[in-house]
């Protein structure tokens, strides 16, 4: 299993497909790209007195997907699956399928990525998306493409007492993409206690002095199941930016994680959520925020009920239910 480059949420959902895998039986090797991107494009030396960087993006790049090569040539497995896969040179890819080693793609971008995700789409035998709205595009590319709905790890998200220090009226983990700032700007939170996780690079003051963590880390999961089970409410916010567009049907991985952790919460709408999760309130812009959590806040019966009513929605969508399916498929 083939890292992403990112250690954010990304990270996450390939160390539950890592541990549903070998909870099956699967005998797991992982190759750390993250930890040799970092590397090769961090490396510096010093030149006539002045630290340089050693190789630029493109070579750094290229040397840490290049070792692939070398650890399936030491392992042999049958199957590489690649989470993510963005930091990967196609002709490596080619190379390692040319070997006849099965490659599968865990795509964990879509819908916002997917113009860029169906480009590799036919580098692989087997593609799984986090959301079926452009599935279509993808099987013109490779036909055995399917939809693989985001799960969590009931071992790790599930309710629990928290921490004293991280409670708060409202938490969000996120990234700090524009739109999800603009639209904590325009909520009316004050008299709130508001926490954040995640990465913010580049906000105000209002942002960083509520994260819980430093400003250059970010939360690891148990983390931000902990930040989950400190909160009276949570909020699921998703973002505009996406080369593909940002009009989604399935739920985030937060989302889930949100319920199964037992956390009461917000719903920004899409349709799966809203079939499978009808239980929690939506909001459809930033005014209705602080009205819809005033009234949350006061009917703590209620809003337990709501949440025990969630996690249940989502008690099937686990790693390993979603691991037993790609086996079925291979």
């Amino acid at each position: 299993m083939v890292r992403p480059g990112p250690h954010f949420s990304v990270l996450d959902v390939h160390n539950g497909w890592v541990k549903a895998l070998r909870q099956l039986g699967v005998d797991v090797v992982e190759y750390a790209l993250d930890d040799r991107l970092d590397f090769y494009t961090q490396a510096m030396l010093e030149k006539d007195g002045e630290l340089r960087r050693v190789f630029n993006d493109e070579a750094g790049i290229r040397l840490a997907a290049n070792g692939l090569k070398e650890a399936c040539y030491d392992f042999w497995p049958d199957v590489v699956v690649v989470t993510s896969g963005f930091f990967i040179p196609a002709d490596i890819l080619q190379v390692v399928r040319s070997r006849r080693h099965k490659l599968v793609a865990l795509f964990t971008e879509s819908p916002y990525e997917d113009d860029r995700q169906i480009e590799r789409a036919g580098l692989f035998d087997v593609v799984l998306v986090n959301d079926p709205t452009n599935l279509g595009r993808f099987r013109e590319h490779q036909p055995r493409s399917f939809y693989m709905p985001h799960g969590h790890d009931p071992q790790l998200h599930r309710p629990g007492p928290g921490l004293p220090e991280w409670a708060c009226d409202l938490a969000f983990v996120g990234t700090g993409y524009p739109s999800r700032v603009e639209f904590f700007e325009q909520c009316d939170l004050d008299g709130l206690s508001v926490r954040l996780g995640g990465n913010w690079p580049g906000t105000s003051e209002w942002f960083t002095d509520r994260l819980v963590h430093p400003e250059d880390h970010c939360l690891d999961n148990d983390e931000t199941v902990l930040l989950y089970q400190s909160a009276r409410a949570g909020l699921n916010l998703y973002r505009k930016e996406g080369s593909a567009g940002a009009d989604g049907w399935a739920m985030g991985p937060r989302e889930v994680e949100l319920a199964a952790a037992g956390c009461f919460f917000l719903r920004d709408p899409r349709p799966e959520g809203d079939r499978v999760l009808k239980m929690l309130p939506t909001f459809s812009e930033p005014g209705e925020v602080r009205e819809l959590l005033d009234w949350w806040l006061s009917h703590d019966t209620l809003r337990a009920a709501a949440a025990d009513e969630a996690r249940a929605a989502v008690a099937d969508r686990t790693f390993r239910a979603n691991a037993t399916r790609l086996l079925d498929l291979l």
